[in-house]
């Protein structure tokens, strides 16, 4: 089994793959680095016949808290990591450099992380914020502890929301405009309420309960949970959420480039953390 800087693979039970997250410590911030294991450890599990299920955790007190916007050792799409789509462009300067980067690492791998021919299964604690509903959105389950929150607060940055732009499918249009605009905090129980979520269950059950439900679905033929997902993921295709993510990234890029000439950045200075707002290049 391949080791990783950033994710622990489990086999609780041979038919079942649990991806950990283990950047306890930044509160599974998503790095470059954390992006490439969990593709790798997904696909992995997909080309492993006896995997039938695939269970997405995070270590810590928190799900994930987004996308790590520090600078880090290993940053340069294209580069410090062998591309996994077809845009191209890692190294051209302004929009287009930022285009590319941004395609691949947040649009088009959780578009590949969201069409894994395998079930998928998302077990959320804690808080789970912007690139963290990234995460939780492109499994096919979510189920979420008592205690868990969800926030995408990213208008707060000057930017329409995270790149996997699919509120208006999750939440309804009328909350996702709501959550949006104040960007507040939604509980496990209200997404629960509004569709998001499938299943909320006390924190020191949260696991217990995923592993069951994962043993149940891996009870079945594994043909039929292929076929069965992508029926499901087809028909909303065909509904236009493909078009519809696409036409919000682009839209996710202009205001990159309004940001980038109103405060030399590519987001709004004052809604990042401290700790990050001097530095911050990429959402």
């Amino acid at each position: 089994m391949t080791a990783f800087e950033t994710i622990v693979v489990e086999r609780p039970e041979p038919r079942i793959a649990r991806i950990v997250m283990n950047r306890p410590e930044a509160r599974n911030a998503q790095n470059l680095q954390m992006t490439y294991d969990l593709n790798t450890a997904f696909d992995q599990a997909v080309q492993d016949d006896a995997v039938k299920v695939i269970v997405l955790a995070g270590n810590g007190p928190h799900f994930s808290s987004g996308h790590d916007l520090r600078p880090g050792a290993k940053n340069t799409a294209g580069v410090d990591f062998p591309p996994v789509g077809n845009w191209g462009g890692f190294a051209e300067p302004n929009a287009h450099g930022r285009f590319a980067r941004e395609q691949e690492i947040y649009l088009q791998i959780t578009r590949r992380w969201r069409n894994l021919a395998k079930p998928t299964i998302a077990e959320v604690h804690g808080k789970c914020i912007a690139g963290g509903l990234m995460l939780a959105w492109a499994c096919d389950l979510i189920v979420a502890s008592d205690d868990a929150e969800f926030c995408d607060p990213v208008v707060t940055m000057g930017v329409c929301g995270v790149e996997w732009f699919v509120h208006p499918w999750e939440l309804g249009p009328r909350k996702a405009k709501e959550l949006l605009f104040t960007a507040d905090v939604w509980s496990a129980q209200e997404a629960h309420r509004l569709g998001m979520v499938n299943h909320v269950v006390p924190r020191d059950e949260l696991s217990p309960f995923v592993m069951k439900l994962a043993e149940r679905i891996a009870a079945k033929p594994s043909f039929a949970l292929k076929l069965t997902k992508e029926a499901v993921n087809r028909s909303v295709d065909v509904m236009g959420q493909p078009a519809a993510i696409e036409q919000a990234f682009a839209l996710h890029q202009l205001c990159h480039a309004h940001n980038l000439q109103e405060f030399g950045m590519i987001v709004d200075p004052a809604g990042l953390h401290p700790s990050v707002r001097k530095p911050a290049q990429a959402s």
